[in-house]
């Protein structure tokens, strides 16, 4: 049965809903509050599982073109020395990659391809969702538009979208207040520079209150510099691990950071085969915001009104999974909608298979996820190592990275072909 579907927010897991649904053959709006989109951010992470949806969906060969297929993680500490090699992606043994990309190109690309499968008339920007009740077999929609007068939409089902500071989430749950802060704050910039290591390597340096993560962004130029993604990690509140704190205020997110406040901690890492001082000093783009989450919800439907991504499940960066989650949760609910008729049905089954999953990796990032690693190395070697098997057995490390990735849901995945008697996605 084909619905009318509006999603509130058009970002990545938006977006992929959007693409999913359409090819299910559901008629699909995608409502999101900026008035025009560019590629604004950093870089992220999509792991193979979430790849392999997006190949389903037709985008590989735009992922290939724009994005880094990652051949490994490494753990080090803040001199540079190797602590753990995970293997990732293709190299790892999977059937899909792993990518590191631009954030706001890709959103961009998803963005075209929707307007290009959907029809342009239903990818609206400028239509910002404040709200939403159920009414009867429906959903009426409401919002804002780019003047700021109220507008309002029907549809059988809404999808909420439209991240951590969702007006759905904050609906059904008024008490809520703000995020919650475990006082690290975050510089993500980028940079151009050489090619380090083999051009496909991620790496995490340093400990719980300093860490330098670096990876590339985009296939290397013609002048043979590469666009590099980075993030400085600062612990400002030690009273913070685990979360609890009062995030700081909202005009403090995403705003531009100084290469100023990262120096003093910063600019004397300097690896074998990365100068990051140097990095940091040719930044071409950096942003400060403060690392946050939400407690999981005890529900995420209301009627015929969900959560999906960030509005969901807002979860500290670590581990790769936050695109890498909202893609999934993506893939759930056209695959819930598919297998069952009743729409309230159809969102519990969605909500079963990935309410428990994201509620989970949350609380396992709170724990530092795979940085642990490094602040068991720094407690025992703060000054460095000769050999590493005498600060810690290399396979008590294989062990912790093998059951975080089992427990935050790492997999093998093939793309499902389209189901018998849906649409295809017609070429943009």
């Amino acid at each position: 049965m084909a619905l009318d579907i509006l999603i509130a927010g058009g970002g990545i897991g938006g977006l992929t809903a959007a693409l999913a649904l359409q090819r299910d053959g559901h008629r699909v709006t995608v409502c999101e509050a900026t008035a025009e989109l560019k590629p604004l951010g950093v870089g992220i992470n999509l792991l193979p599982h979430a790849v392999a949806v997006l190949d389903g969906l037709g985008l590989m060969p735009a992922l290939q073109a724009m994005a880094v297929p990652t051949s490994a993680l490494i753990f080090a500490n803040r001199h540079g020395q190797t602590i753990y090699e995970d293997r990732r992606g293709l190299a790892g043994g999977y059937s899909h990659p792993q990518f590191s990309v631009h954030r706001g190109e890709l959103q961009l690309m998803l963005w075209r391809e929707a307007a290009a499968r959907l029809g342009a008339e239903r990818v609206v920007s400028g239509w910002r969702t404040t709200g939403a009740r159920n009414d009867g077999d429906g959903v009426i929609v409401h919002g804002t538009d780019t003047t700021g007068e109220p507008v309002e939409r029907r549809a059988d089902l809404l999808i909420a979208a439209d991240g951590i500071h969702s007006a759905i989430r904050r609906q059904f749950h008024p008490d809520e207040g703000a995020p919650r802060w475990n006082g690290m704050m975050m510089w993500r910039g980028t940079s151009l520079a050489k090619p380090f290591l083999d051009g496909r390597t991620m790496v995490q340096a340093g400990h719980r209150r300093a860490k330098f993560v670096v990876y590339p962004i985009a296939p290397p130029r013609p002048d043979g510099l590469q666009l590099i993604n980075w993030i400085c990690d600062r612990r400002l509140r030690e009273d913070g691990l685990g979360g609890g704190l009062t995030a700081p205020g909202r005009e403090d997110w995403n705003k531009p950071g100084s290469i100023a406040d990262l120096l003093p901690t910063f600019g004397g890492w300097r690896f074998p085969w990365l100068d990051v001082p140097g990095v940091i000093g040719s930044a071409t783009q950096l942003l400060e915001w403060p690392m946050v989450d939400r407690d999981p919800l005890p529900r995420w439907r209301h009627g015929r009104i969900t959560l999906l991504g960030d509005a969901a499940h807002p979860m500290y960066p670590i581990g790769s999974n936050g695109a890498t989650q909202a893609i999934l949760d993506a893939e759930a609910i056209a695959r819930s909608l598919r297998e069952e008729r009743r729409v309230e049905t159809a969102l519990d089954h969605y909500e079963a298979e990935r309410r428990p999953m994201c509620a989970r990796i949350v609380e396992l990032n709170r724990q530092e996820g795979l940085d642990y690693i490094l602040d068991m190395v720094e407690e025992r070697a703060p000054d460095g190592f000769d050999r590493l098997e005498d600060v810690i057995d290399p396979a008590e490390v294989d062990g912790f990275v093998k059951r975080y990735k089992a427990a935050a849901g790492h997999r093998q995945t093939t793309p499902a072909a389209p189901p018998e008697g849906a649409p295809s996605a017609p070429s943009p």
